[in-house]
């Protein structure tokens, strides 16, 4: 079963939203990713990026591997039946809902995004299992309260619930306000619920001259921060092993790149 966004904006509406001008995160992501919804403009810098930094397309790859990872270990060995989604990003292969459904049929999915490039898209992401749900929110991350109230929709907060913010506070400028961000998502959450975080890092200097390069383009800034900053986001949760390391550290699979500039978590609310 799948849900319509609530009022949802018209065609019109939301293509007035985008900026063909300037480079766009989540385009210029999928492009490295190897997606097809991007522009000549996201191409452009990301092209410059790879000469200045081509460890970043890892970046990206191994990220979404991690998201794979860590939604099968939540589904599979912990039993956990629904995800937030926050950051969405644009749909590739093996979504968050794809990935928990093949593992769980009856899981719950929810996307939270505020883009209109994602919006657009939005339908690809409501295909669902008929024992599970999945839904798509035009919310924001910087309203916690709005995005747990429209949530609660389709999950059921008396139950846990996967928190995932992939490769998304990193636009949150002000590091104790992201943290505050996370603070309050998880303070609406029951016991049993879970964080999952991934973020570029600032371990390279590849990876902070790829990142100044990015923010003078034009687009909305994306701040890299320290291996200590991620870890300060699972403060008061019990770490799931092996703890804040590198996305291909995280109980990794073969075949990946044994460095890179980004770190992830999983936390467990008690």
């Amino acid at each position: 079963m799948s849900d319509s966004t609530p009022d949802v904006a018209t065609a019109a509406e939301i293509r007035n939203r985008i900026d063909t001008t300037k480079p766009h995160s989540a385009r210029f992501w999928n492009y490295f990713v190897g997606g097809k919804d991007h522009y000549p403009v996201d191409r452009e810098i990301g092209d410059q990026i790879k000469e200045i930094f081509p460890g970043l397309v890892d970046v990206a790859v191994t990220s979404r591997h991690f998201l794979g990872r860590a939604v099968r270990h939540l589904a599979g060995e912990q039993g956990i039946r629904q995800f937030l989604d926050i950051g969405t990003g644009l749909p590739t292969a093996d979504n968050t809902h794809e990935v928990a459904q093949r593992v769980a049929p009856d899981a719950r999915i929810v996307y939270v995004d505020n883009d209109p490039i994602v919006l657009t898209h939005a339908n690809a992401l409501l295909t669902s299992t008929p024992e599970g749900r999945t839904a798509y929110l035009d919310a924001d991350l910087y309203d916690p309260k709005a995005v747990l109230e429209a949530a609660a929709g389709t999950l059921d907060f008396s139950q846990p619930v996967a928190l995932m913010i992939l490769n998304t506070l990193g636009h949150v400028a002000e590091y104790e306000r992201a943290r505050g961000l996370v603070r309050e998502l998880m303070a609406g959450l029951p016991a049993g619920s879970y964080l999952v975080i991934s973020d570029s890092t600032a371990t390279s200097e590849g990876m902070i001259a790829a990142s100044a390069a990015y923010n003078a383009s034009g687009a909305v800034p994306y701040y890299v921060r320290s291996v200590d900053e991620i870890a300060g986001f699972f403060d008061g949760l019990e770490l799931v092993e092996p703890g804040v390391v590198q996305v291909t550290e995280w109980r990794t699979e073969s075949g990946e790149p044994v460095v890179v500039d980004a770190y992830c978590g999983v936390g467990r609310k008690s």
